[in-house]
Parts: structure tokens; C-alpha cells; sequence
């Protein structure tokens, strides 16, 4: 890939492979578009997205738009943020919905790929926030 040559050579190679071994961590929001084929992001880094045709290619790319993010990141000695999977949850909050609103969360939740109701819930409140 023509994209990627130029990420291994922007970056030290030790410093890209730690870049991409946390960016491999990193949790994937992934959507159909009717014009590009795929769209994602990461949970950890939003602002960071990519396309593709296919789902593989669109995963490829998020993969290497957050490696070189991450790589970035840590040439400037700036924080790289945790992944999601490693992050301690704590806090509780609750919410009541109809049978139908729990229905269609489920669905929802499913078709993106998510666990659980309440990790669609949350990542669609936290995109929201920021």
C-alpha cells in the first residue's frame, strides 16, 4: 500500500512498532457508506477515520491512520490514550427504556458489533459528548 510505505518511513521503525502494537488494541467502530463502501474510526481516537471499499480494507486503513497517530503522539512525548479493553469501569449508570426502545438497542448494538446494550449505549453517548 502506497500510504503505508510512507508511514514506515516517517517513523522510526521501533517507535512505529509500538505505535501499531497499541493501535492493534484499539477498538473499532465500523460503518457501511453507500459511497465509500466502509467508514471507521477507533473508540480511543474518534477523530481518526478511514474508509475503504471493502470492510477488510477499510480495517487496514483505520489500522494505519491510528499507527501513525499513535506514532506521532509518542515522538511528541504526548499521552497515548489507553485502550478501551484495558480501561477500569467503576461507575454505574442507569437508564429505563420500553420493550421496544430494549429491542431495538439490542438490534442495534448487534449490527455494530457491539457486545452488549450497554456498550453500544455508551459509545453512542460518548461519541455524542464529544
Amino acid at each position: 500500500m502506497k500510504n503505508d510505505r510512507a508511514v514506515r518511513s516517517a517513523f522510526e521503525p521501533r517507535q512505529l512498532a509500538q505505535a501499531r502494537a497499541i493501535a492493534e488494541q484499539y477498538g473499532l467502530v465500523i460503518e457501511r457508506d453507500p459511497e465509500l463502501g466502509f467508514v471507521g474510526r477507533t473508540l480511543e481516537m474518534p477523530g481518526v477515520m478511514a474508509d475503504g471499499r471493502t470492510l477488510t480494507s477499510c480495517v487496514a486503513n483505520i489500522l494505519e491512520a491510528t499507527t501513525a497517530s499513535v506514532a506521532t503522539l509518542l515522538e511528541q512525548s504526548h499521552r497515548v490514550p489507553t485502550p478501551a479493553s484495558q480501561r477500569k469501569r467503576d461507575q454505574q449508570v442507569n437508564i429505563r427504556v420500553s420493550a421496544e426502545e430494549r429491542l431495538r438497542l439490542q438490534s442495534l448494538a448487534e449490527r455494530d458489533g457491539f457486545a452488549s446494550i450497554s456498550d453500544y449505549v455508551r459509545a453512542a453517548a460518548l461519541r455524542a459528548a464529544s
